[in-house]
């Protein structure tokens, strides 16, 4: 730690209780009051040194008595710094630190010791020892602590500024300063002739880069104070916490108003890169925000940051406790739709700005742009699925939530699907139209083989919804069925190349020709076995449809414009019309897909 001496002259005063005595054998003839202590001394030394005390002196009746007293309660650093300042005037010896530096230098501005009451007044000394103190890590940190003993004073003469600009500096040349604890040391030869500069080993003494301190550092350091300073961020996991808090059970009044300055600042200090500061955090820092009740401003800023890095989120993350005056729902449902629509004015200036163009879910020119969306669009309906139970929430508000999603975003529409059926499941008071707006968000065509089925007998869907869910599942089967017959068509032609090419069979062929039966016996069989099940499939669907359809009387004619008849033939394709198969029979494989096809749909 560097220290710096002044003054010639061994002690010359000594303490008596709460009383301060020049030993120089001269009486008194001065006061000097700060706080509960006194201090009596001679106004000459004061005066040659301090332009507010030569004021005050003159201010001083003139004849003796015990008038002369001077108050200087208000002086930074108290009794202490005063202390040293009327040694320093004594030219009594004293050792500068960098835990005494700023309450003395501020003393000194306090008490007008400049260069025109002497050369090398106490404020041009002190500054002397500042850019010492300046020049080493730990012990500048030491002064920027102290600084909040004298308050406004250290602002006033730009102590907190230059402390900060001092670490800034070393951290910008040295990120490694961050490793918290940092134990500074002075300049010293390591054994191999290498430069020590502050512990750490370097051939030179790193310089200050001009680019500054990098975004991911800055983050860091703010998240670890954060956490250290504002002890809420931990503890708002639950309905339960919010009550607790909000009860003001658990922090004083003075602690919120506190913890919410500090929020502020370090929200205003946070990195505008995106990425830097993780999405966890952020989402902590607004539920914090909501619980001191933090400025709109500050609330702002934290949902943009949010929306800005959606992609990233937990939905663990994104249920927050709706905490505001009038509670209506569970969950703060506006504050996710502020979020949301951030997010996708963000993703939509920035695809109208690159050469990928979204067009019907089809990307020109790439495929990354679509992955946040399509991991927000996944996040949003698992979201959906959590508020959906609340019978609080609005049918306009949990249709506008989900509309923010473009259809083409989701690859398949199970999710939202299951969270339409829970929002239905909770409100079954919904009336048919508002039942077939909700059912809009989804694509039938875009439901899972389990959703389908899910949905065919789910009674809490409108009956058009049902009827198109099994439409398109038919249409699915029928593609199917017509794509294994495609590839049983391939197999056969693959496994018998010489009926094409009119190869002779000799002796040589046929234990190739063997192989080959085996083969097109395990491939027509795995063939068969397949358009069996679809073909059981089939028929259940097409019982369902009909026991909705007779429900229904105005849906008497569907079964006709579906194709579906009453009187059908099993679509169960025979064995030897299977075996049968091949590349030059093409009338035959037509009459067979088309009895199946009549099977399913016209």
């Amino acid at each position: 730690m560097p220290t710096m001496k002044l003054g010639i002259k061994s002690e010359a005063f000594h303490r008596d209780g709460q009383t301060w005595l020049c030993s120089s054998g001269l009486p008194s003839d001065v006061a000097v009051e700060v706080g509960d202590m006194s201090f009596h001394l001679h106004k000459f030394p004061l005066l040659s040194k301090s332009g507010f005390l030569e004021k005050l002196i003159e201010q001083l009746p003139s004849e003796d008595g015990s008038g002369r007293v001077l108050k200087l309660h208000d002086i930074p650093g108290g009794a202490k710094a005063f202390e040293l300042v009327a040694k320093f005037c004594y030219d009594v010896k004293i050792e500068l630190t960098s835990l005494n530096i700023v309450s003395l230098r501020c003393a000194a501005e306090y008490l007008q010791m400049t260069e025109d009451y002497g050369e090398g007044n106490l404020i041009s000394q002190t500054e002397v020892f500042l850019n010492e103190v300046f020049g080493n890590w730990t012990d500048t940190v030491k002064a920027l602590e102290t600084c909040e003993e004298v308050g406004a004073f250290a602002e006033e003469v730009h102590i907190v500024s230059r402390c900060i600009d001092s670490l800034a500096v070393k951290a910008c040349a040295d990120p490694q300063l961050f490793n918290w604890p940092v134990k500074g040391q002075e300049n010293a030869q390591s054994p191999n002739g290498t430069v020590l500069w502050n512990g750490i080993s370097s051939t030179t003494k790193p310089q200050p880069t001009a680019k500054g301190l990098k975004a991911e550092n800055i983050a860091a350091s703010l998240i670890h104070y954060a956490k250290r300073n504002i002890p809420l961020i931990n503890n708002q996991s639950s309905f339960n916490d919010m009550n607790h808090v909000g009860s003001g059970a658990t922090i004083s009044t003075n602690s919120e108003v506190d913890q919410r300055v500090l929020l502020e600042e370090i929200v205003g200090l946070l990195p505008s890169v995106k990425g830097v500061t993780t999405t966890n955090f952020l989402i902590g820092l607004l539920r914090t925000a909501m619980i001191l009740h933090a400025s709109p401003s500050c609330r702002e800023i934290l949902e943009k940051k949010i929306g800005s890095q959606l992609d990233q989120a937990l939905l663990v993350d994104l249920l927050i406790p709706n905490m505001g005056y009038t509670v209506e729902t569970l969950y703060d449902i506006d504050c996710i739709q502020r979020i949301l629509d951030h997010f996708m004015y963000i993703y939509h200036a920035t695809t109208a700005s690159s050469p990928c163009i979204v067009e019907e879910g089809q990307l020109v020119g790439g495929t990354d742009t679509l992955t946040p969306l399509t991991m927000v669009a996944s996040l949003v309906d698992g979201y959906l699925a959590e508020v959906a139970p609340d019978v609080n929430l609005k049918l306009p508000k949990f249709h506008s939530l989900a509309a923010v999603i473009p259809d083409y975003a989701r690859s398949m529409d199970d999710g939202i699907y299951h969270a339409v059926d829970v929002y239905l499941k909770a409100h079954p008071w919904l009336s048919d139209s508002e039942r077939e707006q909700l059912c809009r968000l989804m694509n039938c065509q875009k439901l899972s083989l389990e959703a389908s089925t899910h949905a065919a007998q789910n009674e809490r869907l409108p009956l058009r919804v049902i009827v198109q869910v099994l439409f398109f599942e038919q249409l699915r089967l029928r593609t199917s069925i017509s794509g294994w017959f495609f590839v049983s068509d391939n197999l056969d032609n693959s496994q018998h190349p010489s009926r094409n090419l009119g190869l002779p069979k000799n002796d040589c062929s046929k234990p190739m020709e063997s192989s080959a039966q085996d083969g097109e016996e395990g491939g027509g069989k795995d063939v068969k076995e397949r358009v069996s099940e679809l073909e059981r499939e089939c028929v259940g669907m097409k019982m369902e449809l009909e026991k909705l359809v007779k429900a229904k009387k105005s849906w008497s004619l569907l079964p006709k414009k579906l194709g579906f008849r009453r009187k059908s033939q099993p679509c169960i394709p025979k064995a030897d019309d299977v075996k049968e198969q091949t590349p030059s029979a093409s009338a035959p494989q037509n009459n067979e897909s088309g009895v199946v096809g009549q099977g399913v749909v016209e």
